[in-house]
């Protein structure tokens, strides 16, 4: 008699299949299974089955990275590929500091040294938070002469200062230890910070994080840093083949920083705690007086937590076929965000993509998690880090990154039979939408704006919705340089819609150096409605159109462009902003290069309700009901 193949694994289908098993045999073949105590038996094996099935099914999907859901398989998964998931990133200022030693101490003093360990209580809104530096930070002691007197300074400039607690753990090496680990007790480590020296027999010697094997033999000072259970950290050394094996008995001294991640973000304003040593010869001695106060160059940014485990499931396979080399440009949008913790998203092309190319280059933008824009020192950060893995010859170019706002006009009908509150129905719809605008469709670079499902997120929200007309516009706001005589290039990368009327482009005012009035931009295609031609214009009395600049610039209908002669703007009608509208010709709108859309759930967009009469049974003929228009509603000039 042959098993069956199970092929459902739930509790009620493995009793019935146990039981068709048990029948097919002729000893059971009138055996009443319900009515007995054999019901028993056969529910514990049905039951014992379910079990053994579930925790099969389990442990075989903690085997895959895919399909794994505890952190400590997924980042031993990925470190069977070689990639470390990043850690909890300490948020990190820049801050200047002086000591003015006076006149008292004569050519002696050398150089000043701030000593590992707490610098500073940095202030931020939601409390005062510690800032700590991971290693010591020495200057040489300037003497500045002057016709009264000599005096002593040392400066302190650009300090890196990272948010969190400094801690040290010692280890001994014990070789009687076959398998002994160097485990950090502590969660929330920034591990950029950890620091190892190993001391043997009175000698002190630093050993670096492990980077790449080039270069690697038996002296080689390095170790490795490696997740463990509840994101806790290891340290490894080498085996005298790869990395120099501390010996035994040496004592391991390993320094790091625990951190509060994107709490640490925005502090500014900074209180001296920490310990300045002035340098005479061999002997230091400890500075109470003459420290200035902490001047800030660089607000705290850049703290985020531990790389999550989708992130870590995404990135591991790409880095790993990227082999940490920078050649395509998705090696560039797997790297950096491996690399750096305050990365939303990364757009990487090729400057052959561009018309015309530029052969030799490769445009990166970064989305941050926090903030708008990356900083310039980050910008420069990363360019010097890039240098690591990218090819000879190529030159990476970072670009501000960009926003094109996403504006819809909706008018929902709905039957007011199912929806007597008409503001609650509102309300809903809003928030719809703007979880939409917040979902992986449209947050990232290359994300796309899907008409039909906006349309559809809107008549889901309630059975009682009938029909929703919803007109889309694309945005972009002009920030000018006031009283300077400047070109413009406004990109949407986007086709536009080019009606031969003109006015398909639409702005906010702005006022020109020697023209009176608020003046306004529009366009007017060509006969191919390829090109066109941009005009200023401002408006009388009466609202007509009275232009001042017939040849102001050119729009590209097919690349989505404006470009804007040299024009002097002087003000604007908005703060620092001129927001220039257009209508796409696709519903669907994608970001390219470095645009990232955002759905603008603002005032900006304009959601109507109206009642369906036919639907509700009020007008069963149709004759009072006039459908919304499908076109943007009404012929304006100005935005």
């Amino acid at each position: 008699m042959s098993f069956n193949q199970f092929t459902n694994l739930d509790f009620s289908s493995l009793r019935t299949q146990i039981k068709d098993y048990l029948r097919s045999s002729s000893k059971f073949s009138d055996f009443d299974f319900e009515g007995s105590n054999f019901s028993v038996l056969i529910d514990t094996l049905a039951y014992n089955s379910y079990i053994t099935s579930y925790n099969t099914n389990m442990s075989v999907n903690e085997a895959f990275l895919d399909s794994a859901t505890v952190r400590e398989n997924i980042t031993s998964l990925a470190r069977n590929i070689g990639y470390v998931p990043r850690s909890s990133r300490s948020a990190v200022a820049q801050v200047n500091l002086s000591v003015n030693f006076g006149e008292s101490i004569e050519n002696t003093v050398i150089s000043a040294t701030i000593k590992a360990g707490i610098f500073a209580i940095g202030s931020i809104n939601s409390g005062n938070y510690v800032f700590s530096i991971p290693e010591d930070v020495t200057v040489p002691v300037n003497t500045i002469v002057s016709n009264t007197s000599d005096t002593k300074v040392a400066n302190f400039t650009n300090i890196s200062i990272y948010e969190g607690n400094y801690i040290k753990k010692e280890f001994i090496v014990d070789s009687s230890q076959t398998n002994q680990t160097f485990t950090l007790d502590n969660s929330n480590i920034d591990t950029t910070t950890i620091r190892v020296e190993v001391e043997t027999n009175g000698i002190i010697e630093n050993y670096e994080e492990y980077r790449n094997i080039f270069e690697v033999n038996a002296r080689s000072r390095l170790f490795l840093v490696q997740e463990i259970t509840d994101e806790k950290y290891q340290i490894i050394f080498g085996d005298n083949l790869l990395g120099k094996k501390p010996s035994n008995g040496s004592k391991i001294i390993v320094s790091y920083i625990v951190n509060n991640g994107i709490d640490g973000n925005g502090a500014s304003n900074f209180t001296f705690s920490g310990k300045i040593v002035s340098n005479i010869g061999n002997i230091e001695s400890t500075v109470t007086s003459g420290i200035s106060n902490i001047t800030t160059t660089q607000s705290s940014e850049n703290g985020d937590e531990i790389e999550s485990i989708d992130s870590v499931k995404y990135l591991a396979p790409r880095v790993y076929a990227s082999q940490y080399r920078a050649v395509t440009a998705n090696d560039y949008s797997s790297l950096i965000p491996s690399l750096y913790a305050n990365v939303d998203s990364v757009s990487a092309y090729g400057g052959e993509e561009l018309d015309p190319p530029e052969y030799g280059r490769v445009y990166i933008t970064i989305k941050p998690k926090n903030g708008d824009v990356i900083s310039e020192a980050l910008k420069d950060n990363i360019k010097s880090n890039l240098k690591k893995y990218t090819v000879a010859g190529i030159k990476q170019e970072l670009l501000d990154l960009k926003y094109l706002y996403v504006e819809y006009e909706s008018t929902v009908s709905y039957d007011s039979s199912f929806i007597p509150d008409k503001l609650n129905l509102q309300t809903r719809i809003t928030s719809s939408i703007q979880t939409y605008a917040k979902s992986s469709d449209i947050n990232s670079f290359g994300g796309r704006l899907k008409y039909s499902k906006l349309q559809s997120i809107i008549d889901n929200v309630d059975g009682g919705i009938t029909s929703n007309i919803t007109n889309i516009k694309m945005r972009r706001n002009l920030v000018p340089l006031y009283n300077e005589l400047a070109n413009y290039e406004i990109c949407y990368l986007n086709r536009f819609h080019a009606d031969l009327e003109g006015f398909n482009v639409k702005s906010t005012s702005f006022k020109l150096d020697g023209v009176n009035g608020d003046i306004y931009l529009t366009d007017f295609p060509n006969l191919d409605q390829k090109t066109g031609v941009i005009k200023f214009f401002t408006l009388s009395n009466l609202d007509e159109v009275i232009y001042v600049n017939q040849n102001a610039g050119k729009i590209d209908y097919v690349k989505g462009e404006i470009i804007l002669f040299p024009t002097n703007i002087v003000s604007t009608g908005l703060s620092g902003r001129i927001e220039i509208q257009v209508i796409p010709e696709s519903n669907d709108i994608i970001s390219k290069q470095n645009l990232y859309i955002i759905l603008d759930t603002s005032a900006n967009s304009r959601l109507t309700l109206i009642e369906d009469v036919v639907s509700s049974g009020s007008n069963r003929s149709g004759n009072n009901y006039m459908p919304p228009s499908s076109f943007i509603s009404g012929k304006t000039y100005i935005r």
